[in-house]
């Protein structure tokens, strides 16, 4: 028998902010396996939702925050879920922009309150802590006028990069990209790390195939790939 003999077609759940490293890691999985991953990409009430809907589903790699929707969480089994990824939150310019002090909170706020405008993704888990950090820093009005909303994470780079908004203000990982610069992560007192975590769905017809994807994520391999993307594995 080939080892392709039983492939399956796993649907999987997936924060948006790990595109970018999943994106290389599963044809790597598909060739090796057989198994093909149709992947599903969002914000994390947008995940909630899916993972509620009913929708036939093997897997998910989610925020953990969609774990702390009892309804969702039912959706999974039971257990511990599997840590694939964490990252903290950073500032992006323009390349070649001058890059402005971000090294203290105090340094942050006048920074914001300097930019003519801002890109994040408020709909998202993400980009909910990033205003948590404005209400922290007292400009969470201020800045209201000054943020250009985006849907998905990959698109506030681009945003930057031709000069639509001054700052990108979201997860480090989804900031490394051209036409852009890294700034620099968050200051320690206001840095918080989110977790990407993993899970099988009850009701997958495909239980060990997304056991062997989970499993797959863990390898060397991998997690080079999540380093790479600015990412800590596991």
């Amino acid at each position: 028998m080939s080892p392709h003999a039983k492939a399956a077609e796993l649907k999987m759940i997936a924060g948006g902010s790990m595109s970018g490293p999943l994106k290389q890691i599963v044809p790597q999985f598909e060739r090796a396996t057989g198994h093909k991953l149709v992947i599903h990409f969002d914000s994390t009430p947008n995940l909630i939702k899916q993972a509620t809907s009913g929708m036939p589903l093997d897997l998910a790699v989610v925020p953990v925050d969609v774990f702390n929707d009892p309804a969702a969480k039912a959706r999974f089994v039971a257990g511990p879920t599997i840590d694939i990824a964490r990252v903290g939150y950073g500032v992006i310019v323009r390349s070649g922009a001058a890059k402005p002090d971000i090294s203290t909170p105090d340094a942050l706020k006048k920074t914001l309150l300097a930019a003519q405008s801002i890109s994040t993704v408020p709909s998202s888990a993400a980009g909910a802590y990033v205003l948590k950090v404005f209400d922290r820093l007292g400009v969470a009005e201020e800045m209201k006028a000054k943020i250009k909303p985006q849907q998905l994470p990959d698109q506030i780079a681009p945003a930057v990069a031709n000069g639509e908004v001054d700052l990108g203000v979201f997860l480090i990982n989804t900031l490394i990209a051209p036409g852009v610069d890294l700034v620099g992560p968050f200051p320690a007192e206001l840095q918080q790390e989110l977790v990407f975590t993993s899970a099988v769905s009850v009701d997958s017809k495909e239980a060990e195939a997304a056991k062997a994807f989970i499993g797959y994520l863990r390898t060397p391999a991998a997690t080079a790939i999540i380093k790479a993307a600015g990412m800590t594995p596991g």
